[in-house]
């Protein structure tokens, strides 16, 4: 056992092992790192670059500094795999640039694209970044070098946040409103958008902290890239609705001077998700069902598994109804490709790439071999693994094939034993007790960690930790096992997600000052009257609501509508255009008014004081629901129980 194999007291994060140094270095032999291509590209038709690379919120705090990221150069360090570094350098081109002939990008100042197309009289904003500082900020390198002119059209490829959230940024409603102009989307938008943002958006936003590495140091033995983009920014996330929906390919729509045609692509990398072609500019906008990487059939954030057949059949059509008239494809994060032939071998690839996961998935499943076992099984076909914009750098094959097998076949593999398995406290409790005693089982593991068999030693630990969560020897073994699997990692979110649970092994979790009541900072602002109950139902407490029995009426005066909401038998239920004379209680308010009461925004006391809601009957009936609800914190355990 060599020096730096040994398990170290120090609680600062340690240096890659032998064998992860050997491993990485095995990767620079085996990938077609002399193909510079994508330097070239990811650097073509720049105009211009915010300088120092920061942006300041509101605050004065940045919510975006590439400066963090000066520390990578051009040679991997032993602790980081050559190609997630390859594409961690990739990812620091930052700035404005021309695509093609009245086509631009703002690149490099989130973690996607915002895409300005010059159309008769204003422009045509398609996907405005992930928060409003962000985009205001690209908006302005965009005013500053191609002129001032009115946003005359806003497209939302999809229902990612990193897609819409900063559009509050670059326009106000209200002006959008006066003067009719249309926010574009696919059928299903908002539904999706507020399934991910707010019903699960608690949940999404803690494991997102593991995906993404924002609470991680930056540097090579921290986060260092997502693989899809550099990182997530800080700021606010916004939404304003669509005003027109696109459910059918072949949809076209006229915007400001020129004609888009419109393929339908839900189920894809979103639920709701579109890409489109512009005829007159030979421009093919692919959203996000193509990238320079693999994508997840399934994201460790945690959303629904994505469905390969129909995205990789979506690829295919694309190719048939496009190419032909295509000069260039730009996307909702990296560079564009240009020429015919690239990009038809480009969506090609990929096609071919979600396809493979898929039948090759299938395959083995009907031989009977789990989800685990495939996914140790499978390898890709050589022309597709040697494709750079097929390595796992954000996906990964592991992962992905696992979620084929899900979609298909479910969590459970089949065997009995498996079929209602102990809590992880308790399962650890056994397996430690059988094994002979924390000790014993640390003791194992730190011979695996001497040994590099790093996946087992994290196995054994998981364990103790189910079992003695604070027993500190086996946190600072695990945080150390962490480390050696994430540095490997050729994945961005395998990386971040290994060492963040490092990092929150020998810190401790991020406690969370204040409430967050809703799921999504702005976000809500968007929601409808129906999705604001949905999400009361959600945070109801039913074994604290018990026996209670309520019923209300909710009349919203902006827009004009009428609930009547129930609870009982522990859940809430609502009704649409329905009202009972013999409710215990009617209120009265505006969506917004109502909003800001659920979010917690506005207090009822203050809510009834300055006349913005009217309760008649029973204030007390309302009181009691609101005090049935749950307050989330996206501050619980991952690494050890809750």
């Amino acid at each position: 056992m060599t020096t730096d194999n040994k398990v170290s007291a120090n609680s600062s994060p340690r240096p890659a092992s032998d064998a992860t140094r050997a491993a990485n270095s095995q990767a620079v032999q085996s990938l077609p790192f002399g193909d510079r291509q994508a330097f070239e590209d990811s650097q073509r038709g720049r105009i211009a670059s915010i300088e120092p690379p920061t942006i300041a919120g509101a605050s004065g705090r940045p919510v975006w500094d590439l400066e963090q990221y000066a520390f990578i150069g051009a040679e991997a360090p032993d602790s980081v795999h050559p190609s997630l570094w390859r594409m961690a350098q990739l990812n620091q081109a930052h700035g404005l640039f021309t695509v093609a002939d009245r086509i631009h990008q703002v690149r490099g100042y989130d973690i996607s694209n915002m895409t300005i197309i010059e159309g008769a009289t204003g422009y045509i904003v398609i996907d405005p970044l992930t928060t409003a500082e962000t985009a205001a900020a690209g908006m302005q390198l965009v005013h500053e070098h191609l002129g001032e002119r009115p946003i005359t059209a806003i497209i939302y490829t999809h229902s990612h946040v990193d897609h819409f959230g900063g559009v509050r940024g670059i326009v106000e409603e209200s002006d959008l409103v006066a003067r009719g102009v249309p926010i574009v989307a696919p059928t299903g938008f908002m539904d999706e958008a507020i399934s991910e943002n707010v019903y699960a958006g608690n949940a999404m936003l803690r494991r997102a902290m593991y995906m993404f590495g924002p609470l991680l140091p930056r540097g090579p033995l921290g986060q260092v890239t997502t693989g899809l983009g550099v990182t997530t920014p800080g700021g606010t996330n916004t939404l304003i609705a669509p005003t027109h929906s696109i459910n059918t390919t072949g949809s076209e729509l006229t915007l400001d001077g020129l004609r888009f045609v419109f393929q339908y692509t839900p189920d894809s990398e979103a639920p709701a998700e579109m890409t489109f072609h512009i005829p007159e500019l030979r421009a093919l906008c692919m959203a996000e069902n193509v990238s320079h990487v693999m994508h997840n059939l399934y994201t460790l954030r945690g959303a629904q598994v994505r469905d390969a057949r129909s995205w990789s059949g979506y690829l295919n059509e694309a190719i048939e109804l496009f190419i032909d008239e295509t000069d260039v494809m730009f996307i909702s994060h990296h560079w564009p490709v240009w020429g015919q032939d690239a990009v038809r071998e480009f969506i090609g690839k990929q096609r071919d790439l979600y396809k493979f996961m898929h039948d090759e998935t299938l395959r083995l499943a009907n031989h009977g071999y789990t989800m685990v076992e495939i996914a140790e099984m499978i390898q890709m076909p050589a022309p597709l693994a040697s494709f750079w914009a097929n390595r796992g750098l954000y996906g990964s094959l592991n992962h992905n094939v696992k979620a084929v097998y899900q979609r298909y076949l479910g969590f459970f593999d089949a065997n009995p034993a498996n079929l209602n398995p102990l809590p992880p406290r308790e399962m650890g409790e056994r397996y430690v007790a059988a094994l002979g005693g924390a000790s014993a089982v640390i003791d194992k593991a730190t011979a695996a960690f001497a040994e590099a068999d790093y996946r087992w030693g994290a196995e054994l630990l998981k364990h103790v930790l189910s079992a003695e969560p604070d027993n500190d020897d086996a946190k600072r073994l695990q945080a150390e096992t962490f480390e050696q699997l994430g540095y490997q990692a050729e994945s961005g979110p395998w990386r971040n997600f290994y060492l963040t649970g490092a990092h929150e092994l020998r810190n401790g979790v991020l406690q969370v000052s204040g409430k967050r009541r809703a799921g999504g900072t702005e976000i809500p602002l968007a929601m409808t009257t129906e999705m604001l109950l949905d999400f009361m139902g959600i945070r109801l407490n039913s074994p604290k609501a018990g026996d209670t029995v309520l019923h209300l009426n909710l009349v919203t005066t902006e827009p004009s509508e009428r609930y009547l909401v129930t609870v009982q038998n522990g859940v809430l239920f609502h009704t649409r255009d329905k009202q009972s004379p013999d409710a215990d209680a009617t209120i009265t308010t505006t969506r917004q008014g109502f909003g800001a009461i659920v979010r917690g925004a506005a207090t009822l006391d203050d809510a009834v004081a300055d006349g913005s809601i009217d309760i008649a009957g029973d204030r007390g009936a309302f009181e009691k629901l609101l005090s049935l609800l749950d307050n989330f914190s996206p501050s619980f355990n991952i690494v050890t129980p809750n």
